[in-house]
This record gives structure tokens, C-alpha cells and sequence, in this order.
């Protein structure tokens, strides 16, 4: 069975791959029927040249698209259906996110109760305040009421008293 893959050529940390027909058992790097175009994703705008006519000629004989290059010829318009889900996950990487959900979940509980406590004892402590500024006025209410004289009368009775007292006191 033939298929329509990915080679990956290019350097270290560079790739850059070709789209090439090869027989479904061979090795990806191994020997291919035909190049149909080269893909380079790290160049910016990435660097998609396809052979339109032979991948459609291609396709239309049978020939099956790996889940990348399906993606690839989607995105292009060569081929119009759903992508493909490309990357799998492995049960013990599944188990390592479903703990790291897990233990987000119980984090954001323990906020929660932390935030709802916060929000109870401030509750009670403005109760307190407003029942202290109740007693107060309350307390403040009942006080018998003392008249105090305005500091400016008192004033001119010392000066008053102080005229007098040295007058007596040229007299003597």
C-alpha cells in the first residue's frame, strides 16, 4: 500500500522535510517512489511547495496521507474534510495530567474555603466595630450633658483679672 509521508531532511535543530510516495512498510528515510513537494516549518512564513497535480493524482488511485501531511493538505485546500488528530497521548502521560487536574481542583478548594473564611471573620470583626460605635453613642446619649464656655470668653476674663490683679498691685 502506498502512502504520502513525511522525510525529514535538514540539519540538526533545522528540519526541514520532504512530501514523498512510499511504500506503507518501508522505513520513512528509506528509498521513495516520488518526491511531490518539500515543507519547511521553521522558516518564517513557513515554506509549503507541493506538486498539486501528482498529490491529487495520487490520492485519486488510493493512495493514503499520513495524519501531518492529511493536516498539511487540508490547511493547503487540496483537500477538503476534518483534520486529524495527529499527536497521541500515552496512558502515563494521561495519568500525569489527570493528577496535575486533580491537584489544581483541591488547590482551588482550599482557596476557596480560605477566601470564604476570610470573608466570615471580617463579617464578624465590622459586627464588633458596629456594635462598639452603637455602645458608644448609646453611652454618649445618656451622659449628662456639662456647657462648656467657648474658649474666646474665657480668654478676655484672664486678660480681666490680670488688668485688675496689676492695678492692685500699682496701688499697693
Amino acid at each position: 500500500m502506498l502512502t504520502i509521508r513525511l522525510q525529514r531532511v535538514g540539519r540538526k535543530k533545522s528540519p526541514s522535510y520532504r512530501l514523498v510516495l512510499s511504500e506503507n512498510a518501508r522505513d520513512t528515510q528509506g528509498h521513495a517512489l516520488e518526491i511531490l513537494g518539500n515543507y519547511n516549518p521553521v522558516a518564517n512564513p513557513k515554506i509549503v511547495s507541493l506538486n498539486t497535480d501528482r498529490i491529487k493524482y495520487w490520492l485519486e488511485l488510493g493512495t493514503t496521507a499520513s495524519e501531518a501531511v492529511h493536516n498539511l493538505f487540508v490547511r493547503e485546500g487540496i483537500l477538503t474534510a476534518d483534520k486529524k488528530k495527529a499527536v497521541s497521548i500515552s496512558n502515563k502521560r494521561k495519568g500525569k495530567i489527570d493528577a496535575k487536574k486533580a491537584s489544581v481542583e483541591e488547590a482551588k478548594q482550599k482557596a476557596a474555603e480560605a477566601v470564604k473564611a476570610a470573608k466570615e471573620a471580617a463579617a464578624v470583626e465590622a459586627l464588633a466595630a458596629k456594635e462598639a460605635v452603637e455602645a458608644e453613642a448609646k453611652a454618649a446619649a445618656e451622659a449628662p450633658v456639662v456647657e462648656e464656655t467657648p474658649a474666646e470668653e474665657v480668654a478676655p476674663v484672664a486678660e480681666e483679672t490680670s488688668a485688675e490683679e496689676t492695678e492692685e498691685k500699682k496701688a499697693e
